[in-house]
């Protein structure tokens, strides 16, 4: 019999494009899928169009409270039944019939006894769900001290094995700046992180979305500049990699122990500030990217 494999959806005031997403899917090539979604308070339609797909057996569905999508896929973590492979999936993007099948395919190849993580490229859609363009196709820059300071793995595309799922659940974080970034730290530190070059999902990139290019490069560059040094960005994420610490210092190799702990200090410290602008190996996905973080090193923001 095939591995299981339970998908993992929150969903919030996502009735305009949920049903498109559930059906993809219910609709996959894989033989052994089963779907949990946790509403996270909805205002609008979400709760009946989901409720419509649990009366007929269809689907597993959580009414929830409002906690907020990092809380609600957390949830679904801990509570998304018993399975050999667990995948994320957002409200509002549509799957490739064979996703499923494509990761399962890599994570059993993959090493055993440890957290793995798959993740997948993807295609750009617009809200109607016309096809934009092909992303990026470089493969990602995938490391341990990538992990600490960017997420190169998005939830809708990813896909994890029950290893990482019980070590996530059995310490679960209380400061995790994102469901997806946090098992990407997991995997990347202890276990092992797997990239597919073939897409898998179609991305709707809505209108308003100024974090993925928005409509004007001027303003993209704006919002990225706001995101790096006026707000409160790089203290979350320094709170995120404190507590990663605290819960798996002991489990790392020396190596990442030694690059864990240049990165958890509190405090500025000049030497300890140019050891990280000067860190050898990249960090970012982009150069404007990797600039933008080494001057933040510099003035002391991580």
């Amino acid at each position: 019999m095939s591995k299981k494999v339970n998908v993992l959806l929150a969903a919030y005031n996502g009735e305009k494009y949920i049903k498109a997403q559930i059906d993809s899917i219910l609709n996959q090539s894989y033989p052994n899928v089963e779907l949990y979604v946790r509403d996270d308070g909805s205002k609008d339609g979400t709760l009946a169009i989901v409720r419509e797909y649990e009366e007929k057996g269809l689907l597993h569905l959580e009414a929830g409270e409002n906690v907020g999508f990092v809380k609600s896929f957390e949830w679904l973590i801990a509570n998304g039944g018993e399975a050999d492979y667990y995948a994320f999936s957002d409200q509002d993007d549509v799957w490739f019939e064979d996703k499923i099948k494509m990761a399962v395919e890599k994570l059993e190849h993959a090493r055993e006894n440890v957290p793995v993580l798959y993740f997948s490229n993807y295609d750009f859609y617009d809200g109607d769900l016309n096809f934009m363009a092909h992303r990026d196709g470089r493969t990602p820059n995938i490391s341990f001290v990538n992990s600490l300071v960017d997420c190169v793995s998005l939830g809708f595309n990813s896909v994890f094995n029950r290893k990482a799922k019980d070590m996530v659940t059995e310490q679960m974080p209380e400061k995790s700046t994102g469901h997806d970034w946090w098992m990407y730290m997991v995997c990347a530190g202890m276990g092992e992180v797997i990239y597919d070059e073939r897409p898998t999902v179609k991305y709707r990139r809505h209108n308003n979305n100024v974090s993925d290019g928005g409509d004007s490069f001027i303003k993209f560059q704006i919002w990225r500049f706001k995101r790096f040094f006026l707000n409160h960005y790089f203290h979350h994420i320094h709170e995120q990699i404190k507590e990663y610490s605290e819960l798996y210092n002991e489990k790392l190799t020396p190596e990442n122990q030694k690059a864990l702990a240049l990165f958890t200090r509190d405090g500025f410290h000049p030497l300890i500030a140019l050891r990280k602008v000067f860190y050898p190996k990249k960090l970012r996905q982009k150069v404007v990217d990797e600039i933008f973080v080494r001057l933040v090193f510099l003035i002391g923001r991580l």
